[in-house]
Parts: C-alpha cells; sequence; structure tokens
C-alpha cells in the first residue's frame, strides 16, 4: 500500500499533537493532582499529630470577638502545604530545573515561619521571632534567590510592562534594589492576608491559578511548580475554609510569600504583582495607615487592621469577607492576564 505525502504529513502532525498532550499532562494535570492528594491525605495525619501537640492557635484578647472561639485550633498548619508542595516539586526538578529557585524561596520563608510559629507555640512567647530577627533571615533568603537571578539565570534584568506588553531591561543595582523591595513587601502582605478562615488560601490560590496559565502558554520551565502550589492550596483548603480545622501559620503564610514573588520573577512579571496580588498590597496598606496615623494624631482609620478586620467589626460575617477578597483577586487575575 501507497501512503501519500499529505497522509504522512497528517499523521506525524497527529503524533505532534499526542506527544504535545501528553507532555501538557504530565506538567499540567499531575502535579496538580499529585500536590492535592498528598496535601488531602496528610490534613488528617498532621492535624491531630499538632492537637497532641497543643499547637494551638493564639487569638488577640482585642481582636474580632467571633474569633475568641478559634482559639487552641492547631496552627502551623503550613507545614502540610510546603510536605505536599516540595514533594510535588522533586518530581520535575530534574526536567525542569527553572523550579529550583522557586522551591528554595518558598522553603525559605516556610522556615522562618516556622521558627517564628515554634517560639510562640511551643515556647509560650507571644511575639516570636524578634523583629530584627525575622528581617534578617528574610533578608538572606532574599539576597541569595537575587545572587541566583543574576548569576545563573537568563532573566537579564527584564521585567514585563503590563498594558504595553514591553519587556524592559533596568540597571542592574536598581534592578536588585527592587527585587529586595518586593519580596519582601510580597511576603509580609501575605503573611497579613492570613487572619481569616482560608482567606489567605483562597486568594493565594488564584494567584497560583495565573501564574500557571501564563506558565503554561509562554512554555516557561515553572509551570509544574505553580500547578503544585494550585493543588497543595487546594488541598489544604479541604480542611481550612470556615469553620477552619487547621490554620497555615507563619508557615504557611511567608512561604505562600514567597512561592508569589519568586515565581513572579521568574517569569519576569514582578510588577504584575500589584494587579494580581492586591488585596496583600491592601492588607500591608493598611496596616502602614493605621499605625501612621495613630502616632500622629491619636486617632484610628480603619476599626481594625489588618483590613480585612476592619470588614469584620463592621458586620461583615467572616465567609462573605474571603469570598469578597478572592472574587476580587479573580477578577484582578483576569485583568493581569489582559495586561500581558
Amino acid at each position: 500500500m501507497i501512503t501519500s505525502k499529505e497522509e504522512i504529513y497528517i499523521a506525524a502532525e497527529k503524533a505532534a499533537v499526542k506527544e504535545y498532550n501528553m507532555n501538557l499532562d504530565f506538567k499540567i494535570i499531575l502535579p496538580i493532582i499529585i500536590a492535592f492528594a498528598a496535601s488531602v491525605i496528610l490534613c488528617p495525619i498532621v492535624i491531630p499529630f499538632l492537637k497532641k501537640l497543643k499547637f494551638g492557635q493564639f487569638v488577640r484578647d482585642d481582636g474580632p470577638e467571633s474569633h475568641l472561639k478559634k482559639s487552641g485550633t492547631p496552627t502551623m498548619g503550613g507545614l502540610i502545604i510546603l510536605l505536599a508542595f516540595t514533594i510535588t516539586t522533586l518530581f520535575y526538578m530534574k526536567d525542569y530545573p527553572d523550579v529550583l529557585p522557586v522551591l528554595f524561596v518558598t522553603l525559605g520563608f516556610g522556615l522562618i515561619g516556622f521558627l517564628d510559629d515554634y517560639i510562640k507555640v511551643v515556647m509560650k512567647r507571644s511575639m516570636g521571632l524578634r523583629a530584627w530577627q525575622k528581617m534578617l533571615g528574610q533578608i538572606v533568603v532574599t539576597g541569595v534567590f537575587a545572587y541566583y537571578i543574576e548569576k545563573y539565570s537568563d532573566i537579564n534584568n527584564e521585567i514585563i510592562i503590563p498594558f504595553i506588553g514591553k519587556t524592559v531591561e533596568l540597571n542592574k543595582w536598581f534592578y536588585v534594589v527592587l527585587l529586595f523591595f518586593i519580596v519582601l513587601g510580597t511576603v509580609n502582605g501575605a503573611n497579613f492576608t492570613d487572619g481569616l478562615d482560608g482567606l489567605a488560601s483562597s486568594v493565594t490560590v488564584l494567584i497560583a491559578t495565573f501564574f500557571a496559565v501564563v506558565a503554561i502558554g509562554t512554555g516557561s520551565g515553572v509551570a509544574p511548580v505553580t500547578c503544585a502550589a494550585m493543588g497543595s492550596l487546594l488541598g489544604f483548603l479541604v480542611y481550612n475554609v470556615y469553620p477552619a480545622k487547621v490554620f497555615m501559620g507563619d508557615t504557611g503564610s511567608l512561604a505562600l510569600g514567597g512561592f508569589v514573588a519568586s515565581t513572579a520573577y521568574m517569569l519576569k512579571m514582578p510588577i504584575f504583582i500589584i494587579i494580581i496580588a492586591f488585596i496583600y498590597f491592601i492588607e500591608v496598606v493598611s496596616v502602614i495607615i493605621q499605625v501612621v496615623v495613630f502616632k500622629l494624631t491619636g486617632k484610628r482609620v480603619f476599626k481594625m487592621a489588618p483590613i480585612h478586620h476592619h470588614f469584620e467589626l463592621s458586620g461583615w460575617p467572616e465567609t462573605k469577607v474571603v469570598a469578597i477578597f478572592s472574587i476580587v483577586t479573580a477578577i484582578l487575575c483576569v485583568i493581569g492576564l489582559l495586561a500581558i
């Protein structure tokens, strides 16, 4: 039987499409499934362990009255997110080396958060790590990441400008200074966002989804790690939604901030953080405004900061605050896609 050139071409095209779909499944669907399964399986194992060790949440007396019932709920659940995230990412380390810096930054900030939680919960020192200790740790992790970006990546100090779609190369020193500012700001913004059941998890899983869409669309090597973040957060949300059976603590919130910042830089999209992670930004700004205005005038702008507590004290149910903040993030992520 003689096969025409057209038939050969069609067969080759089908084979190429099949191979592409298989690679896409390996890069997208599998890491989500693996991370989700790992997170869901780990939760019922780790949560009782945290309860047994009495790693319970400390609730501020001056906070919303409805939060008093949360006292004693296991915290440091960020360990679950980190374990699921790390296990999944390690499967892709060999074929996708770009996941390494994201994993390092996520684990680095997660370690700082773990130490902070451990001192608060286990050693019963309410302040946790001293401010200078926490900042020093964050600077070290950010510094190592900056060194990697400059020495071992092909990013070339480039960033994508939103809505213009243009990539510009910045002066090396300005780029590094901006990196420190954005990474540290994002990490602490994520930390402030963690204050309601499922809030930080819901907001960040949407941001991770945005990164996954961009990474897949551009063929970036960080696609598996973005999908791993999605899966681990979705699994954690099963136990973190209202009423939460476990809180992530600083272990989780600092790690998530590290993930968002490092992924944005690997995709040359640090400026997009102000759009897609606007909730992080407004949480930080609300605290700064509250502190500065109170010191200057003795008056408070918000009923309580970070701003999610202001809405709570204004009569919004906790679930409504989480839903609205998540909806805003989803809309902003769509705008972020349009801004590329």
